[in-house]
């Protein structure tokens, strides 16, 4: 007859376990999930988010590496000549796959041969936000102050070719009011310079600018999703504020090409458990993004979509990085 196990010799089964399947990890070669962007903004917090939380589910450890430069394309270049087996993924911002493909000549690689959709994990708007340099009211009371002031009526942005770039040639389009577009290295220092009043406006995405906005420091005064933030009720979006825009993006795992659909199901599926959990919806809140999982051919789709959606304002902007 079997005696029941004590508390000590419980612990020590389920230490054994845990050891077990710890060693069983170390044992698998580790995969990479490449990030096109520094450390410490919102994409690369979200890698290592994914990274933790995939890192039992998978049952083998998970690494962020930050490959950052040319908008993400020197991440994209490594996926591309990684090899298909798995251990190497990137999170791609989708203007890497949507936009810069319209904006160079030769942007070093096929936005749908080379790579392979694996699974959409979040998307999100863009916010206009208004500094010290701007003046106080709401979007058609800034549009008026645009309009008299050319001189002024600039954005900054983080940087050439990107989508908060062409959200602002919408706005200018709809509107008739001309904007002149500001690059800069990333969002944090186009937002330094919004709070020193350098200039008056920034296009990003909201969670760049929301402490600020919440504090007083600056002004959001519309987003550009097709319905409010549920982080920001008390903000507009375009269209509710009389301009008839909409804009936004999503961050994305990708492969390169030749990744068996085993391969990708298997990875893609650990991807979907992970966005299931209640801390994982609620840490990707707190990035101001919208937890939004989709299967590999839902990406595939969707990336195909906005890559149609954005060629005719980019060829129509007349802007080349070349």
């Amino acid at each position: 007859m079997k005696l029941p196990l004590n508390r000590r010799q419980v612990a020590l089964s389920i230490g054994l376990m845990a050891a077990g399947g710890f060693a069983q990890a170390q044992d698998k070669p580790a995969v990479r999930i490449l990030v096109g962007f520094a450390p410490g903004g919102s994409a690369d917090i979200l890698a290592r988010l994914l990274a933790e939380k995939l890192r039992p589910v998978l049952r083998q450890n998970v690494i962020v590496e930050n490959k950052p430069g040319a908008a993400g394309r020197l991440a994209l270049g490594d996926l591309k000549r990684a090899a298909p087996d798995g251990l190497t993924l990137c999170l791609v911002g989708g203007a890497a796959l949507v936009a810069l493909p319209w904006v160079f000549k030769n942007v070093g690689y096929d936005p749908f041969k080379d790579f392979a959709p694996v699974a959409g994990v979040t998307t999100f708007d863009f916010a206009l936000t208004a500094g010290p340099g701007a003046p106080p009211g709401d979007l058609k009371a800034l549009l008026a102050w645009m309009k008299t002031n050319p001189g002024k009526a600039s954005y900054g942005h983080s940087g050439a070719g990107t989508l908060p770039h062409f959200t602002g040639y919408l706005i200018a389009q709809a509107t008739g009011v001309p904007m002149t577009h500001v690059p800069y290295k990333g969002a944090a220092p186009a937002v330094q310079d919004l709070l020193a009043g350098q200039i008056p406006l920034v296009i990003d995405t909201a969670a760049e600018t929301m402490e600020h906005h919440r504090a007083g420091r600056l002004r959001i005064v519309a987003v550009t999703g097709e319905k409010r933030s549920r982080l920001l009720p008390e903000v507009p979006t375009m269209k509710e504020a009389g301009v008839d825009v909409t804009s936004d993006g999503f961050l994305a795992l990708y492969g390169p090409s030749g990744m068996t659909p085993e391969l990708v199901t298997r990875l893609s599926s650990a991807v979907a458990e992970v966005m299931k959990l209640a801390d994982t919806q609620e840490r990707i809140a707190a990035l101001g993004q919208q937890a939004s999982y989709s299967t590999a051919v839902d990406l595939a789709r969707m990336q195909a979509a906005h890559y149609r959606r954005w060629e005719a304002p980019i060829k129509a902007s007349g802007f080349t990085a070349d």
